[in-house]
């Protein structure tokens, strides 16, 4: 705390002092980072804040604070960040130059997602971080917008190798898992030593010692109780039954000190309280306006409660709050009345909150404003800001349908932003409106997709069945998507749902006919419903034209986010790698592209489901962490499919196991069978790969025993087939396989007639099963899945050493052992070591260093570059900046010991020069 009237004195907060100069030294050297100052009100943040922010020498500091009349309206302390530099926009990408632009008005056009508004906040700020060392130092966080606290906090958690530094301080809870200083209060000699720089009369030090006790070292509260206590009162000091909260009893002192003054200068308080810009020309009008002149200022500032002069100054947040907390609310709307009035048109969202405010009951035309403010809202990405906007027009709104009509708008803004406790709390206000049959079935619907959003599970499936059916007679096309969604949840709960309504959801799709010329989406409805009413047979042809539409066809953004998931499904279904490939890279990009990253975990699980079955171990660990990132910042995603997978295909069994087990605990808790048939899945996989059978039996039973329509069922049964034959469960395995071939048989995909060649070998002798090998190994050859290519050299060597052609099998199993060394497969290349000893052909133990020369984000920077990505391409889809792109790149290259990303590109492709020996066997 800095002592009154002697400003290079800073009392206390030593430690801290010290950590904001190591903090600072770090950023200046190009290791950006945040900080979060937590304290209660009047602990002295603000005073931390002041004293870093002059000490940061060589720094370019910009100041932000937040306001609570403010907290509700969009981007206004991201604006106040980012003002100072907004004439460099056009040194951005144009995507991100867009995204600012119509976050902050500067242009019409689509509404940008918040987190591409946030790497846009990054790009200009790392812009210019590279001229001059830069600090945003953002006070009262506790008030920030939910859009500028997001795009705020996204940037502290991705500003890496630049000289930029964010610092929060904040009276509520922490930002998001940032680092956090947190501010105590002052030792007893420090608070001693404020409390007599306060003190305005004599005390006996017993009282002095009192008081700094029941201060708690809360600095505002040693310098502030001093100036109203009487002598009576600094006798008396405090009760020892006072059990107030010191933050209370500071905005007490404060309150008690605004009633004493006069009712002119009351009043003109509660203006300055209420108008959150600080702008003293507006409130001079708005004080005009009520009467109200120059000389009412002149006892608050003499009291030091606020400062006016270009701008006003309370002298601390808690006096804003003491003062409109203390004034009758017939006198806050009078304040609000003055403010809307003097308001001019450039501002007209905070005209209209302060008409609603200024509101008694019922007032349809500041309902109608704020409708307006909140359509203004929405076109800049202000999602919540929308929602509260909306929400205070339905309670102005006397009509009942437009009362109805608003709720319902709300209601999906509140979806949107997240809000899905006040959003369902608004469907039921709408519901109450006269009857409506569209606002009915939009409500239903809304109600299916939020409690899709709290769980994957089955719940939502009978909401959104309800809808789609009272869509039937409203819009045909709105009710086959809102079908799809049904069946989407339905799919996912699988066996954890009810198993009668993935059935029901399809007869009663089936119902209602797609147009004459139908799109994607009617294509994949009507295949995948088929393949329940009727069987492969009929719907394989059908859903080889949906899938093959979604490739060709141009779609709207929201259809690829909804349908593009669901397609690659379809893909899988059929075995076509390809398709799947495609649709999944699709997916994902255009996920990065806009910024959806609620939706980017499930796209970036389905395309490393593929990376891991064509042995790309490393690419799938990229979007496996990728995929971790995002979680972490949106506070949701899927039950990590990539993870488990990936420990599963390196045969780590300890972190598999783990995995698997966590993994499994959630599936259960969202209700989501898919998942839960995908864990037994990989279990399989790794107990496969460990030889223990008799477990891989198991899980592989497990799996295949969900009835529900899905392709990771369909690769269960080729794991299951594989344990049976070795654990001579003969029946087990003809059956698995007659189920299996129903599966592939329709689809004549390389895939699907190498999947069945293998397992067939394994169930034939002879020459049969040698020449189902070759065929194996030649059909899976044309896919792109050398794990599963690796695999059939494995099972062909064993078959051949246990036929004693010794040579043959060498050759096999050295075969298999090269591959899943390069791809990382550990557990399935001892296998094929110990096979490959057994053959005669003694073999060092080795395994891939890549994973442990490279830290994760190089890694991720690495697969990305090595497919051609561009620096800043690198840095839009990893969510960082191009200077930590660059940062990361040469780590890279000196670790790798190459010069281009060509010969990257070879090192990652081939494997060859990174891998070591280890135990020699």
């Amino acid at each position: 705390m800095v002592l009154p009237g002697r400003p290079t004195v800073f009392l206390g907060r030593r430690a801290e002092c010290a950590l904001f100069d190591r903090w600072q030294d770090a950023v200046k050297a190009g290791r950006g980072g945040a900080l979060v100052v937590l304290g209660e009100p009047g602990i002295g943040k603000s005073a931390l804040l002041d004293h870093m922010a002059s000490t940061a020498v060589g720094f370019r500091v910009v100041r932000a604070a937040g306001v609570e009349a403010e907290a509700e309206l969009p981007f206004g302390v991201l604006h106040q960040v980012c003002a100072p530099f907004l004439a460099t926009l056009e040194h951005l990408p144009g995507p991100q130059h867009d995204t600012l632009a119509a976050a902050f008005g500067l242009r019409t056009g689509a509404a940008p997602d918040r987190f591409k508004l946030g790497l846009a906040v990054l790009g200009l700020l790392s812009e210019a971080a590279s001229r001059q060392p830069l600090i945003c130092v953002i006070d009262d966080a506790q008030w920030l917008d939910p859009g500028s606290a997001q795009a705020l906090t996204f940037v502290a958690h991705r500003v890496g190798a630049e000289p930029l530094g964010l610092v929060f301080a904040t009276a509520g809870g922490g930002l998001g898992g940032l680092p956090e200083v947190l501010l105590t209060g002052l030792g007893p000699g420090d608070a001693r030593a404020l409390l007599h720089s306060a003190l305005h009369v004599p005390l006996d030090e017993e009282v002095v010692d009192r008081i700094a006790a029941e201060a708690r070292g809360n600095p505002l509260a040693l310098l502030e109780l001093p100036r109203v206590m009487t002598a009576a009162g600094f006798v008396g000091c405090f009760s020892p039954t006072d059990n107030a909260a010191v933050p209370g009893r500071i905005e007490d002192s404060f309150r008690s000190r605004v009633l004493r003054l006069p009712p002119a200068t009351r009043m003109l308080l509660l203006v300055a309280a209420a108008e959150p810009t600080g702008d003293s020309a507006l409130l001079w009008r708005a004080a005009a306006r009520l009467g109200i002149g120059v000389s009412a200022a002149t006892a608050a500032e003499a009291d030091g409660l606020l400062s006016i002069g270009t701008q006003v100054v309370f002298r601390h947040p808690l006096v804003r709050s003491a003062v409109y907390q203390a004034m009758p609310p017939s006198q806050r709307r009078a304040a609000h009345r003055a403010l809307a009035d003097v308001t001019g048109p450039s501002e007209p969202d905070r005209r209209a909150w302060h008409r609603a405010q200024a509101a008694v009951g019922f007032d349809e035309e500041a309902a109608a404003e704020l409708e307006g403010s909140a359509h203004r809202a929405l076109a800049r990405g202000g999602i919540a800001a929308a929602a509260a906007f909306l929400e205070r027009s339905v309670a102005l709104t006397a009509d009942p349908a437009a009362r109805a009509e608003r709720a319902l708008r709300a209601a999906r803004a509140k979806q949107q932003a997240g809000a899905y406790d006040s959003a369902l709390d608004l469907l039921a206000l709408a519901d109450r409106g006269p009857e409506n049959e569209l606002r009915a079935a939009n409500s239903e619907l809304l109600r299916g997709q939020i409690a899709f959003a709290h769980s994957f599970g089955g719940g939502a499936t009978p909401v959104l069945l309800r809808a789609a059916r009272r869509f039937e007679s409203i819009d045909v096309s709105r009710a086959r998507d809102v079908y799809l969604q049904a069946l989407t949840s339905a799919m996912l709960a699988g066996r954890l749902g009810d198993e009668c309504r993935i059935a029901e959801v399809a007869h009663s799709a089936r119902r209602v006919p797609a147009a004459s010329v139908p799109r994607a989406s009617d294509l994949l409805l009507d295949g995948l419903t088929l393949l329940i009413v009727e069987g492969r047979e009929a719907a394989v042809p059908v859903l080889r034209r949906a899938v093959s539409a979604f490739t060709t066809e141009e779609l709207a953004p929201e259809e690829e986010m909804y349908w593009l998931w669901l397609a690659c499904h379809g893909a899988g279904l059929l075995w076509d790698d390809e398709a799947w490939r495609l649709l999944a890279t699709r997916l994902l990009r255009s996920c990065e592209e806009r910024g959806a990253l609620s939706i980017l975990p499930m796209a970036a699980a389905t395309r490393a489901g593929l990376h891991l079955l064509s042995g790309e171990l490393l690419q799938a660990a990229s979007l496996a962490e990728t995929a971790a990132d995002v979680t972490f910042m949106t506070g949701a995603g899927p039950v990590p499919y990539t993870e488990v997978g990936l420990a599963v295909f390196r045969g780590r069994e300890n972190d598999a196991a783990a995995a698997i087990a966590t993994a499994t605990r959630d599936a259960m808790a969202r209700g989501e069978g898919m998942a839960l048939t995908y864990l037994q899945w990989a279990t399989a996989v790794l107990h496969n790969g460990a030889c223990r059978y008799d477990q891989a039996l198991e899980s592989a039973r497990q799996a295949g025993a969900d009835s529900n329509v899905q392709r990771i069922r369909n690769w269960a049964l080729a794991e299951l087939i594989e344990a049976a034959v070795r654990t001579g469960h003969q029946d087990l395995a003809d059956e698995a396989l007659r189920e299996l071939c129903r599966t592939t048989r329709p689809c004549s995909s390389h895939w699907a007639a190498g999947i069945e060649a293998h397992c067939r070998a394994l169930l034939a002798v002879g020459a049969e099963a040698e020449d189902l090998y070759r065929t194996a190994l030649g059909r899976l050859e044309c896919t792109g899945l050398h794990a599963a290519v690796a695999r059939v050299h494995l099972l062909y060597g064993e078959w051949l050493r246990r036929e004693r052609r010794h040579l043959e099998a060498r050759d096999q199993l050295r075969q298999a052992y090269e591959m899943f060394v390069r791809f990382g497969m550990d557990g399935f290349a001892e296998r094929a070591r110990s096979e490959l000893s057994a053959a005669g052909e003694p073999t060092h133990k080795r395994r891939s260093r890549f994973g442990e020369q490279l830290t994760p984000q190089e890694r991720r920077v690495a697969m990305l570059a090595a497919e051609g990505a561009t620096n800043p391409e690198i840095a839009s889809r990893l969510f960082i900046s191009a200077s930590t792109v660059d940062y990361h790149l040469r780590k890279v290259f000196r670790k790798l010991k190459v010069t281009t990303r060509t010969q990257l590109a070879r090192l990652l492709q081939d494997g060859q020069p990174i891998l070591g020996d280890t135990d020699r066997s």
